[in-house]
Parts: structure tokens; C-alpha cells; sequence
């Protein structure tokens, strides 16, 4: 019976030695009593180099090296110490490495009663590729659903939704909010003595400009045809105006190039303000709009405050 025993050990082991999969053994002291080829494949090293070393001291080979499982961290003490938390807290528990060679491996990890651990490697690289690409893709629908297509800055939806919940944050903060309307200047004309084609440079061409004139924080995005919106957060007349005015001379002063011709612009800006704490964005939208229209009304190319009679043109 022994005999029998040893004879299928021995033959279970000849299976382990040639299988692609990989598997490991580490004793009670965390030290590598055997693995087989396929398991130091993954590890990047040989077997004999392998053997006799723990597995923080395989992690810190891999690291040194550049080999084996791609161990991304600056603090590595710190890596190791988290990677001590979790071996073994659990008798069985599965968890995903790449490696520095760029293929992805699904290990399990078996402790038995002794407090020895078996490890099993399993390549999974094709179906992270896969699920990286989906992912991918997810991302890329969400934020087409929240772009505008034409100009890449947020779509209405977006902008809306990114304002209410800056007006939530602003509302408990008890902070003093601002919101710009801008409107191109003629822009039918411009379709009209150009073609559509124009008329579509001329919005990406602006969405640039305004893009690249506000502060990072500011909320930005299209809200329809020619009219884009800003949302200013924590922000008082004088600066939102001054904001609104920047952006105005920025469009003034930068005509779109196309082809041969020279395409001029200028924009009319609403402008309203309000504690966040007593405003909704419909509110705040209905006061810039206001403003607006009295910009177009006075002659337009110009920045109004609504309810003051301020331009600063």
C-alpha cells in the first residue's frame, strides 16, 4: 500500500513537473520548499535560484531585477508590509499579478492545517486583454454620452449636472456663486456666408479659446447651437465680470484662419450672481439669460451683470 502511495506521489509530482500551470509550496516559516518550471517561469527566475527563498524575498528579487511580478511602488518596505497583511489571511483566496513581462496570472493560494501555503498559477493573460478592452470601451461610451461631439467640451446634461452638485458644495459652504451665458455674436451669417462646415470650426475654435482662458475649476460646456455656459464657484461680481471680459477680448482678438479666409468673432455674455444658498440653477441660468439678452439688445460684444447695468466693454 505504501509502495502504491509512493508510486502515485511520484506520478502526481511527474504531472505537476510538466504542467503549464504553475505551483508553489511554501512551509510554515514562509520558505519556498518546491515549485515547478512553469511556477518559475512567472517568478522569472530559475527553480534552484527560487528554492530556499521566502516570498517577500521573491518580491524583492522580482523588484531589484525588473523580472517576474512587476512590483510598482517607490516605497517598497511599505509594499512588502501590505503584501505580509494578506498572505495567509485566508485559507483560500485568489488575487491577479502582471508581471514585467506583460502577461496577467490568476493565483491561488490554499494554507492547510499546518499553516503551509500552495500556490497555483493560472494565464489569464488574453482575458484581462479582453476585459481591459471592454472597459475601455465602457469609458469611451460614457463620456460621449457626457461630450459634446463637435466641440469635446461637457454636453448640456453634463454641465448641468457638474453645476448642481458644485451648488450643493457652494450651498453648505455659504458661498457666493456666478454663472456665465455666451452667445456668438452673427453666428447665423456665418453659416450663411460659409458654409456649415465654417460654422462648426468656428465652434471647436472658440470652445478652445474659452477652454484654455478659465481656471481649472471653472465648470464649462455647451449648452446648445452657439450658446456655451460657465459655472464660477466661490466667486464675487467684480472677478466674474472681469472673467466674462477676459474671455470676450480673447475672442475678439482671435479670429479663425480657414483656409483663405479670415473668419472675425465676437460674443455678448450674461452674467449672474447669487448666494448659493438661496439660488437653484434655473435661477442662476434665467438671470444670465436676462443679461444676455440685454447685451444683444445694447448692441452686443459686450459682458452684463443682470440687474446692475454693468458692461465693461
Amino acid at each position: 500500500m505504501t509502495e502504491n502511495l509512493d508510486l502515485l506521489g511520484q506520478k502526481l509530482f511527474g504531472f505537476v513537473d510538466m504542467n503549464q500551470e504553475g505551483y508553489a509550496i511554501f512551509d510554515a516559516q514562509d520558505y519556498l520548499i518546491y515549485c515547478n518550471q512553469a511556477y518559475a517561469d512567472v517568478m522569472g527566475f530559475g527553480v534552484s535560484v527560487l528554492v530556499g527563498k521566502t516570498f517577500q524575498e521573491i518580491l524583492v528579487l522580482c523588484f531589484n531585477e525588473d523580472k517576474g511580478v512587476k512590483v510598482e511602488t517607490k516605497a517598497l518596505d511599505e509594499f512588502l508590509a501590505r503584501v505580509k497583511t494578506q498572505w495567509r489571511s485566508e485559507s483560500y483566496r485568489l488575487f491577479e499579478i502582471e508581471t514585467n513581462e506583460g502577461e496577467w496570472f490568476l493565483l491561488s493560494e490554499v494554507a492547510n492545517n499546518h499553516n503551509e501555503v500552495l500556490i497555483q498559477t493560472k494565464k489569464i493573460t488574453e482575458q484581462k486583454v479582453l476585459e481591459n478592452k471592454l472597459l475601455e470601451s465602457r469609458d469611451k461610451l460614457r463620456q460621449l454620452s457626457l461630450t459634446d461631439e463637435l466641440t469635446r467640451v461637457a454636453n448640456r446634461r453634463c454641465f448641468v449636472d457638474s453645476v448642481d452638485a458644485e451648488l450643493s458644495r457652494c450651498r453648505r459652504l455659504k458661498k457666493t456663486v456666478a454663472y456665465m451665458i455666451l452667445d456668438l455674436d452673427y453666428f447665423k451669417s456665418i453659416n450663411d456666408n460659409y458654409g456649415h462646415h465654417a460654422g462648426d470650426q468656428v465652434l471647436k475654435h472658440v470652445a478652445k479659446l474659452v477652454k484654455d482662458t478659465l481656471r481649472d475649476y471653472d465648470i464649462f460646456g455647451r449648452i446648445g447651437g452657439e450658446e456655451f455656459a460657465v459655472f464660477l464657484g466661490q466667486t464675487q461680481s467684480i472677478e466674474a465680470l472681469e472673467i466674462a471680459e477676459r474671455v470676450r477680448q480673447v475672442i475678439e482678438e482671435s479670429p479663425l484662419h480657414l483656409d483663405d479666409v479670415t473668419i472675425r468673432l465676437t460674443a455678448s455674455i450674461g452674467v449672474s450672481l447669487c448666494n448659493a444658498s438661496n439660488c437653484t440653477y434655473l435661477e442662476l441660468y434665467n438671470e444670465a439669460d436676462k443679461a444676455l439678452y440685454r447685451a444683444k439688445r445694447e448692441g452686443r460684444n459686450r459682458s452684463i451683470l443682470y440687474n446692475s447695468g454693468c458692461s465693461l466693454d
